[in-house]
């Protein structure tokens, strides 16, 4: 791509910049520069689809199960804060 004055005025002007004729030779300058590193990534090989993954996506969550569930008297057996067959926490102010 040819970076020239009608160039740098359209990105200026998108960029809603006012640039000096001094700014406007550096950004000419500086622009060119990664114009041109752009290009060589464009250049590397690629593959024919966008990798949005490194990896392919598997579904990797499992069937749900039902499974006996703890009785009340087991899921508080082994705590000291309970009460009326509750977990007993602290009090919320």
């Amino acid at each position: 791509m040819k970076v020239d004055d009608a160039l740098i005025e359209a990105v200026a002007k998108n960029a809603r910049l006012t640039l000096t004729p001094d700014e406007r030779k550096r950004f000419a300058r500086e622009f060119a520069e990664i114009l041109d590193a752009f290009s060589h990534i464009a250049s590397a090989p690629a593959a024919d689809e966008p990798s949005t993954h490194p990896f392919p996506i598997r579904n990797i969550t499992r069937e749900d199960e039902q499974k006996p569930c703890l009785s009340q008297e087991d899921a508080l057996a082994n705590t000291q804060h309970k009460k009326d067959g509750y977990f007993k926490g602290p009090r919320a102010l």
